[in-house]
């Protein structure tokens, strides 16, 4: 098949039977939705081809502009590849969470990177979001695309995966179960999918540290929740335009230590190397799976690829600096310094039901 360009190659990406990890455990049909066969690697792509398309259709973006993103990597090496290809210029504002692999990335598509503190609050203005709102201002003919604000990131999903997800399934999907960042992945998905059939379950995941599940149990913006986590492009400490919180069915919290070898176990069992997302992903689905019938059929979106994340999650040595292997490569026990870090979070998040949570009672 021909293409004019490398972005039409964008999206119909492959849904992946998972029964080699999931087929002896959870006794539901679970499929993985496998984003990274995208050229960019990544869902970001159909974000942010449409973000960049729409605003061309408005006038927005007008030639040799610039290009401007806050982005924990994938999204910006989506914008940088499109970027390359349209003409336009890039310059992308990171935490300093984002590994070394992904910044190289970055660079070799021609972004110009701006590495922010990944601890900085959002308006503070060191933040990544507050350098790319100074950037947006300061560099003529520069859009920002704004993926945590801009719809159209979610309508990407509404008018791609969605109708993917449904027509591969044979329209047979009972269960969506998706990471909630920016949220576009996840509510534009959702939206195509409770149109076509209201019972479908909407499953957000979140990562310990962020905001977005305790808003959407209670509406409520509590600081309190937040505290850094691992896994990139999970969990959020704004709340995004983009997450429809009333689509959401159930969301289920996963931390990094989990996310972390369960990733490892998808390469050895299923010979996907993913991304540490897509750990965090899978692993809700096994903490749902007492709730899950042979009649339900799961899917799962794996968000990108595992080579972005060759230098934490797959390299050995950075996951026993983090306690979760031993030093002879099996998986580690928690360890006392992640139990009193638990202990600290458990006791800020359930207050009185902290012996509860810990059997101490």
């Amino acid at each position: 098949m021909r293409h004019e360009s490398v972005i039409s190659t964008i999206g119909n990406t492959p849904l992946v039977s998972l029964d080699r990890i999931c087929g002896s455990r959870i006794s539901a049909k679970v499929y993985g939705k496998v984003e990274s066969f995208n050229p960019g690697q990544s869902a970001k792509d159909r974000a942010a081809l449409y973000m960049i398309e729409q605003a061309e259709k408005k006038g927005r973006i007008q030639p040799g502009a610039t290009l401007i993103e806050a982005t924990s990597g994938n999204t910006g090496f989506s914008i940088a590849m499109i970027a390359a290809v349209k003409g336009y210029k890039c310059v992308l504002t990171l935490t300093d969470k984002a590994g070394p692999e992904k910044r190289a990335l970055l660079t070799a598509l021609g972004a110009e990177i701006v590495l922010c503190p990944a601890a900085a609050e959002p308006e503070d203005p060191a933040s990544y979001y507050s350098q790319a709102e100074r950037l947006a201002a300061d560099i003529p003919n520069s859009f920002y695309l704004r993926q945590n604000w801009n719809l159209d990131n979610s309508n990407a999903h509404y008018y791609s995966t969605g109708p993917e997800i449904w027509n591969d399934t044979d329209g047979k999907v009972t269960h969506y179960v998706c990471c909630a960042g920016t949220g576009g992945t996840l509510s534009g998905t959702a939206r195509y999918l409770k149109e076509k059939n209201p019972n479908v379950t909407i499953v957000g995941v979140d990562a310990y540290g962020s905001v977005l599940k305790k808003y959407w149990q209670t509406g409520i913006f509590d600081a309190d929740e937040i505290f850094s986590w691992k896994v990139e492009g999970l969990g959020k400490t704004i709340i995004p335009d983009n997450v429809a919180f009333d689509l959401i069915d159930e969301f289920i919290k996963v931390g990094d230590r989990a996310a972390a070898l369960r990733v490892r176990e998808l390469a050895r069992r299923e010979g996907m190397l993913l991304g540490y997302s897509s750990g965090a992903a899978l692993e809700a689905v096994f903490a749902m799976r007492k709730q899950l019938t042979p009649d339900d059929v799961v899917v799962v979106l794996f968000p990108d690829h595992g080579s972005r994340y060759l230098g934490k999650v797959f390299n050995d040595e950075w996951m026993k600096e983090q306690g979760y292997l031993r030093p002879n490569g099996e998986p580690a026990a928690y360890s006392v310094r992640h139990l009193q870090r638990m202990y600290r979070v458990y006791k800020r998040m359930y207050g009185r039901k902290i012996k509860e949570r810990f059997n101490l009672a």
